[in-house]
């Protein structure tokens, strides 16, 4: 059994969410396949909280996230696109944290969002919204994301925030005595093993192929979900 599983960005409500997949992958975990002792939702499950952008695909996420809480334990962080704790906890009956430390294998893994750490979404809010329009354009012209994977990649202004979200969790957890850091935010997905604090970014449920990571006796791996079309069709 896996002591986490951890996915982010799942964005309900947003056109490009991979719902269908991700009730699949949400239906295997409910399954016991593969079984886990906690389900972290590391940030931006919702896209907005106008909840009206919900289709039913949507709510079929949520109504098994909420299933899936008389079983497992499900921890929710809140992200920039979630909105107030407050308002949004009640519909998966779960309690939203700013952050979470926990314990496995002897090691101390700390859980945020990432956006703590993103001045330019605040500094810069025009540009972020046309960057953020033009990416999700790109998504919806090209169902394999190749496209908008491509176009992040190549933008300076990404990398440069993607890194410094990087460099300063790993700050921040090394202060609080952790030996791992993950976050989410960038839908950048990422494993770095490479310094005395490890950094690990669970990726999205926008892009194809979609990202989640696995926590068991301390150790951290960058897990893949691309379902078969076929299965897609069927959900």
């Amino acid at each position: 059994m896996f002591d986490a599983i951890i996915i982010s960005d799942l964005h309900l409500g947003s056109d490009n969410c991979q719902a269908k997949a991700l009730t699949h992958f949400l239906q295997n975990i409910h399954e016991g396949m593969p079984l886990t002792a906690k389900l972290i939702l590391n940030g931006d499950v919702f896209d907005s909280i106008d909840f009206r952008r919900l289709n039913k695909h949507h709510w079929k996420v949520l109504s098994l996230l909420r299933k899936m809480s008389d079983t497992i334990e499900i921890i929710w962080i809140n992200g920039n696109h979630d909105g107030p704790a407050e308002i949004v906890s009640h519909l998966l009956g779960v309690e939203v944290q700013d952050e979470l430390i926990l314990e496995s294998g002897g090691r101390k893994i700390l859980f945020h969002h990432g956006h703590r750490f993103d001045e330019f979404i605040d500094n810069h809010p025009i540009i972020t919204a046309i960057a953020d329009a033009t990416y999700r354009l790109l998504q919806k012209v090209d169902k394999s994301h190749h496209f908008a994977k491509l176009a992040k990649r190549k933008s300076k202004t990404f990398l440069r925030c993607a890194a410094k979200i990087e460099t300063r969790s790993i700050e921040y957890a090394r202060k609080k005595g952790c030996d791992a850091v993950c976050c989410g935010h960038t839908h950048h997905a990422v494993a770095n093993n490479t310094g005395p604090t490890a950094y690990f970014n669970s990726g999205c449920w926008t892009e194809r192929p979609c990202h989640y990571l696995t926590v068991l006796n301390g150790v951290i791996e960058l897990e893949e979900f691309a379902p078969s079309l076929e299965v897609i069709h069927q959900s």
